[in-house]
């Protein structure tokens, strides 16, 4: 069996997630390197997941020529400058989202991989969810005729620490750049227009930190669906992941995962557990289908299904409804881009 040499830059919650599925649940991935620059926690994810080597410094990643891919899971500001490396060295590239804040950034990141003729794939995950790919897939056949409204509902148990919020890049390019992604994955088309209205509801620290916690975004696209994504950063029941697309025959919508499909009834109501509490949770079999998706784009030389083009648009989203909150107006997307 053919096998791909894995890199691993980034040893956080997420590497060790894409640690432990690409170890022990891909074989066709063979993962020789993790990489931190606190090197405790890549000798501990190596250890944990029987990784040969461990080290603080990525650069023993890029000069390996061994290695075939990257995946990198370090922290946001580093992704553009691990692509651009990896890229010059001729490896193939995971990288988790965003690429950049900064839309230059991410073009100057972007042009070194397709100077360098490798592969990119951002880890927009929650397009490999069998819910939500089940949405696309019946729109995609016209199961509900022409799609006419969008509704997207995306809400945390909570807010993150305070001092990740400061270096976030705002709730619309940490936490709502997946629905951006999803929106567009489920409509088929490109959003023209973004609308915001938004505040602070959950935490006064996020509006001390700059940012918002609260949010209901208005998205116009190409094809005149009219799409609706509302956020928030704390629903005190769980972690509130659905979606539906309407249209002229019918609707098709996905509802949150659940741990288990038991119901109890008593005498004063029906009720149920609550649902899975976050996105490691959640996501888990979506962590793996792509990681899987991207081993076999490297095996069978096809291109990403998720591609630095992809993860550009969200950020340009981000960006006009992050100015479409501060200018409480609608904003265009060629006013960015």
């Amino acid at each position: 069996m053919r096998t791909v040499n894995v890199g691993l830059i980034g040893a956080g919650r997420i590497g060790k997630l894409h640690a432990e599925h690409l170890a022990f649940r891909i074989p066709q991935a063979n993962l020789v390197t993790v990489t931190d620059i606190y090197v405790e926690a890549a000798q501990k994810c190596a250890a944990d997941f029987n990784i040969p080597n461990a080290s603080h410094d990525h650069r023993v990643v890029m000069d390996d020529p061994n290695i075939d891919a990257v995946v990198i899971c370090s922290s946001t500001n580093t992704h553009a400058q691990m692509i651009e490396e990896a890229a010059a060295a001729g490896k193939h590239i995971f990288c988790e989202k965003p690429i950049d804040f900064d839309l230059a950034r991410i073009d100057k990141a972007l042009q070194s991989v397709d100077d360098a003729g490798v592969k990119l794939m951002v880890g927009f995950n929650r397009r490999f969810d069998p819910n939500f790919k089940r949405v696309r897939d019946l729109v995609a056949e016209g199961a509900v005729g022409t799609p006419h409204i969008l509704k997207i509902t995306s809400r945390d148990p909570g807010p993150p620490p305070i001092e990740y919020v400061k270096v976030s890049g705002g709730i619309f390019l940490d936490m709502t750049i997946h629905d951006f992604d999803m929106a567009r994955y489920l409509v088929g088309s490109e959003v023209e227009e973004v609308y915001v209205a938004g505040g602070v509801m959950v935490d006064p620290a996020i509006g001390a930190a700059g940012d918002i916690d609260t949010a209901v975004i208005t998205l116009r696209f190409a094809n005149d669906v009219i799409g609706v994504i509302d956020n928030s950063r704390k629903a005190v029941y769980g972690y509130d992941q659905r979606a539906e697309v309407f249209g002229s025959a019918g609707v098709v919508s996905a509802d949150n995962n659940y741990p288990n499909t038991v119901t109890i009834g008593d005498a004063q109501r029906i009720h149920r557990d609550l649902p899975l509490n976050f996105f490691m949770e959640r996501y888990t079999e979506s962590y793996i289908a792509e990681m899987r998706e991207f081993i076999a784009c490297v095996l069978e030389d096809r291109v990403p299904p998720v591609t630095g083009v992809d993860a550009r648009i969200p950020v340009v989203i981000g960006t006009a409804a992050r100015q479409s909150y501060e200018q409480h107006r609608p904003v265009k997307l060629s006013e960015v881009a």
